[in-house]
């Protein structure tokens, strides 16, 4: 109800934030170590900061999401969390046994000034990290960045911790995930798999956060990426980073340290996207493009041609992470669509830049902005200001859906509110299949409910 008090007229913001389109770091933080096998994630603040960042995650992919706190009370709050840090470390290896905890800050221990890299040092000295384990650390204040700077803090901690270079050269390739579903990262490894290329995969999430009901709780589950594949990632051939946000600072990381050279490609949705990946793949693994992928090529492009009338001219919104929303709002353009209004809360300063190089051409009107006055307030003005066919955005959007009365298809990171995203891939070519047809539906669904008695038509 309140949002239909927002009004069109949009005036210069520069410390507001109205319905951000983004969460905080730890979030990203906690998401990245549960895509490593064995790890339990460790909120080094209060209870109700890691309650937050279970919730969010538990809520977008309907699993249970095991971590750890330092729960901060009055006195850490103004004393420091070192104590209670060290006590943790020695009781979550004593009584749920991972292989590695992940710990990473929050705005409470960054303000205090906790220097986490000294406690775990601490923790070490006095023995509290029983042989063969591990601790590692990223910092994550939530008041900066967003939940994609978490993650790629907390990837680059890993391969700063684990990959190792020895004199043994592998012949596989390091495939550093930007922030994905399960189901992607599945599909990345079935890629792999048919290009017949070795690689590892960090961080997988597959058979982590969609395990199958098999009445046996599994504190940790079969999935995610081992200890020995992180190691190895140092005598790799090469890197390649999907997407420049999430993965970037690891494979620098990798390089800087272990000589591995890398390349930092967009997220495969869409043709183009997915394009650039596999060429990037068949170069980076020294292979070939096997038929079956060219054919999944040609269903995805099969499809657009069959189904063009429905997507031509469509205006569309979208709002998400910038690694996300880049290849798609190519995508778009691909599909001859109209992306006027993008936002993403998520600093970077590559951004618009990308944007324009997509869009000034083909939609030269579009607006688009990112960083903490990015947020889905200002997306709503743009809209009521000039209304579109199509919003595109995780689950606060369904609020400007329902008033502005627009077909809405739900991707991105919060979905809370529908069940899919996490079993369905929407990347490389088959993905491309599965963003057209969910498009093709609401716009389709809004047609029949809206058209004309004679204009309602049983073949479309």
């Amino acid at each position: 109800m309140l949002l239909r008090h927002t009004t069109k007229e949009v005036r210069e913001r520069n410390a507001l934030t109205v319905n951000p389109a983004k969460t905080c770091q730890p979030v990203g933080a906690m998401y990245a170590a549960l895509g490593v096998h064995g790890c339990l994630p460790h909120s080094h603040g209060s209870q109700g900061c890691c309650s937050y960042h279970r919730s969010a995650l538990t809520r977008h992919y309907k699993e249970p999401v095991m971590a750890a706190t330092s729960s901060f009370t009055e006195g850490s709050s103004v004393f420091g969390g070192q104590a209670n840090l060290l006590q943790a470390i020695e009781t979550i290896f004593a009584v749920y046994e991972p292989e590695i905890i992940a710990v990473h800050s929050t705005c409470l221990s960054e303000t205090i000034g906790d220097d986490l890299n000294q406690i775990v040092i601490k923790a070490r000295d006095e023995g509290k990290v029983p042989f063969g384990k591990y601790v590692v650390q990223a910092a994550t204040p939530s008041y900066v960045g967003s939940h994609v700077t978490g993650y790629a803090n907390m990837l680059e901690a890993f391969v700063k911790y684990f990959a190792e270079k020895t004199d043994e050269k592998r012949r596989q390739i390091n495939l550093l995930s930007g922030w994905v579903e399960p189901a992607d990262m599945r599909e990345l490894k079935r890629i792999m798999k048919v290009m017949k290329i070795k690689s590892v995969l960090l961080p997988d999430t597959s058979d982590v956060l969609d395990t199958p009901m098999t009445g046996k709780f599994e504190m940790y589950p079969k999935g995610g990426t081992t200890i020995a594949e992180m190691v190895s990632m140092g005598d790799s051939m090469q890197s390649l980073g999907l997407g420049e946000w999430a993965t970037e600072k690891a494979a620098i990381s990798l390089d800087n340290t272990c000589r591995v050279p890398f390349e930092i490609t967009d997220i495969p949705v869409g043709i183009k996207a997915t394009d650039r990946f596999i060429q990037a793949l068949a170069k980076a693994g020294r292979v070939s493009i096997p038929e079956q992928i060219s054919e999944e090529r040609g269903r995805l492009i099969d499809v657009i041609t069959d189904m063009h009338q429905y997507l031509y001219g469509k205006r569309v919104a979208v709002y998400g992470d910038p690694d996300n929303i880049i290849p798609l709002i190519e995508f778009l353009v691909d599909m001859d669509m109209q992306p006027v209004y993008i936002v993403s809360g998520t600093p970077g300063k590559h951004f618009e830049s990308r944007m324009a190089e997509i869009l000034s051409e083909r939609v030269p009107e579009a607006k688009y902005k990112n960083g903490p006055q990015a947020d889905m307030f200002l997306m709503h003005q743009w809209i009521k200001e000039n209304p579109v066919d199509l919003l595109i955005g995780n689950t606060y959007g369904k609020y400007v859906a329902r008033d502005e009365n627009i077909p809405f298809v739900r991707m991105g990171f919060p979905i809370i509110d529908r069940i899919g995203h996490s079993y369905f891939s929407t990347l490389g070519y088959m993905g491309g299949l599965r963003i057209v047809e969910k498009i093709l539906s609401v716009l389709m669904d809004k047609q029949d409910a809206t058209c004309l008695e004679e204009k309602f038509e049983l073949v479309m």
